[in-house]
């Protein structure tokens, strides 16, 4: 049986998702493995056949997107033939994480896709949302990587297509301790914006991650470090609280470890503002915006805030064999009946 494995490269979240995934999925039969983007510091670990240029954003230093940079990168053009001639027939089947090629290539082919992802939970409309919901993304969430079903990943289990995170086993065998640092990682804010914010805060150690700055260097009470995996990892389990945008893995696995979480979700960026209502729901501090009373905010966070408790167990292989069975049962459907709609979701 031949695997396609499609990977969306915008973040680091997804990557780093892919290396727990990937050897469940060699269980099953031959692997083959596709990224589009290319916003990532971390790679997937093992050999990739197909990387495209894809579809994604470009993370801005203040805090949100760079849309110019987004727009430049966008190559309709080749995102379409990248579509057509991607050789998605040859696969039996297709395990989707919010890759967009891949999945509108099954679309035009009618051939079975199958989410393994966190954007996939959206579809369900019990997910949390902020009060004002923005429909334009509501509907990318629905049309940007199409799926005819869905194994879906959120902080819980909201619906019954919904599971919780996949926890890489590298956090997993983690002992977690309290060195009395705080890790930061705010990747759509420059270090240099988060320097002068930070060091008012001088009661605590803090370990900023950052895409910005290409070497480490120290300021005061502040250690900045490019963003390494290893680094990340050490500084997370041996932190006091995690400092985070709205992303999906970064809270998940500091949540799992028991440190403390403040979360500022990315301006203009939908998906984080839905994480950062569900995180909130969950007694998690949310900020939208660095104002002027951020920093006695976040030293009240520092000493007053509570851990969140969690129960995340290891469902990895379980969450692979069903992603599996899904695309072959949708195959045998396809088959055996003509036509199925691939714009259905869940």
């Amino acid at each position: 049986m031949k695997i396609l494995f499609a990977i969306q490269a915008t973040g680091n979240g997804h990557l780093s998702r892919a290396r727990e995934v990937i050897p469940y999925l060699e269980k099953h039969g031959e692997l083959d493995i596709m990224v589009s983007g290319s916003d990532a510091e971390v790679s997937v670990l093992y050999p990739v056949k197909y990387s495209k240029h894809g579809l994604g954003f470009t993370f801005g230093s203040k805090g949100g997107v760079n849309y110019w940079s987004t727009l430049k990168k966008f190559k309709p053009i080749r995102l379409l033939k990248d579509i057509r001639s991607f050789p998605i027939e040859k696969y039996d089947v297709v395990i989707n994480d919010y890759e967009a090629i891949t999945a509108w290539a099954c679309q035009m082919k009618d051939k079975p896709c199958i989410a393994l992802s966190h954007q996939s939970s959206f579809r369900s409309k019990l997910m949390p949302r902020p009060a004002k919901r923005d429909m334009a993304i509501e509907l990318l969430f629905k049309y940007y990587a199409p799926f005819t079903g869905a194994v879906a990943l959120h902080f819980s289990n909201y619906d019954k297509f919904v599971h919780t995170p996949i926890i890489r086993s590298e956090i997993r065998q983690l002992e977690s301790m309290d060195q009395g640092h705080c890790t930061v990682y705010l990747p759509a804010y420059h270090d240099k914006l988060l320097l002068p914010i930070l060091k008012q805060v001088r009661d605590v150690e803090w370990h900023v991650f950052t895409k910005h700055s290409k070497h480490p260097y120290t300021s005061g009470n502040v250690k900045v470090k490019p963003i390494n995996n290893q680094d990340y990892v050490q500084s997370l389990a041996t932190c006091t609280g995690l400092v985070s945008g709205g992303g999906f893995e970064g809270p998940a696995e500091a949540m799992y470890l028991g440190k403390k979480l403040f979360v500022i979700p990315q301006k203009g960026q939908y998906e984080q503002q839905c994480n950062a209502e569900a995180l909130h729901l969950m007694g998690v501090p949310v900020v939208n915006q660095l104002t002027s009373d951020f920093v006695d905010t976040l030293k009240n966070w520092l000493h007053q805030s509570k851990r969140i408790e969690v129960n995340y167990p290891d469902q990895t292989e379980m969450l692979v064999a069903k992603a599996v069975q899904m695309a072959l049962d949708g195959a045998n459907v396809n088959n055996g009946n003509g036509h199925r709609s691939l714009s259905s979701g869940v």
